[in-house]
This record gives structure tokens, sequence and C-alpha cells, in this order.
């Protein structure tokens, strides 16, 4: 993996592409590794209940991927300061969420970067992270 330097980032670069496979094990084990133990996250009988059609993704798991596509973009010696992100549509197994990025900003101290996450209910997660690349 290339580190990325911090001179070497222009405003409107794009990240690479990044599409995930929601799978029922990403959803479950997600949740269970954050600790969220909530049963919409595992039980597919009580999302059902809550009126959706499967379990979803977690708010952790979602940021977890936001955090891995930024840092694989920006390399080993990268360093997320800040990660602001909203929820929209849930994220079930069965779903390709398509996870998109661009520079939106750079100052002296770090690079911003606008992240959003699509599936087939539109904006999944809308992020912007705050990363600091050696100079």
């Amino acid at each position: 993996m290339k580190t990325r330097t911090h001179a070497s980032v222009e405003v409107g670069e794009t990240l690479p592409d990044l599409d995930i496979e929601t799978t029922a094990t990403i959803v479950a084990g997600g949740a269970l590794a954050s600790r969220d133990y909530t049963p919409v996250h595992h039980d597919k009988s009580a999302a059902q209940a809550q009126g959706l059609p499967d379990i979803f993704m977690n708010i952790l798991t979602t940021k977890g991927f936001v955090g891995r596509y930024v840092t694989d973009w920006a390399g080993p010696d990268s360093f997320l300061q800040n990660v602001k992100l909203k929820l929209g549509g849930p994220n079930l197994p069965g779903h390709l969420l398509k996870v998109r990025g661009e520079v939106t900003g750079k100052s002296d101290e770090a690079i911003e970067i606008q992240v959003t996450g699509q599936n087939p209910y539109g904006n999944h997660v809308t992020a912007t992270v705050r990363v600091a690349l050696p100079q």
C-alpha cells in the first residue's frame, strides 16, 4: 500500500471506488464486533417487526467502512482526525454499497474528504472525513 503525502493531494481529486457486497455475516458480525447487541442487527424477525425486510447494518460498522475507505486511499502513515457522518436509508444483506469519495478541502493540517455510500435506497451514508497525511 502506497502512502500518500499531503503535497500530492489536490482538491477535486476523486478516490477509487469501493463496492461492498453486504451480507448477513457482515451486518451481524459488525454489530457484534462493536458490541451492539440490538436484535435488529442480527435477528431477521426483530428487524421485520420494525418494518424492514431483513437485518440492517449498524452505524459503527458503517463508520468503520468509511474509515477503511479513506485509509486504504491515504496509506498506513495517515491519521483520521475526524469523521462526521449521517445515515440515510438502511443497508441490508444483498445490497451493493457503493462507496465514493472526493477531496473537498486542504489546509496545512489536513485533507477533507466527502464520502458517500449508496445502495438501492439511495444514500446510506454521507460523511466528511479529515485525514492528516505525512508532509
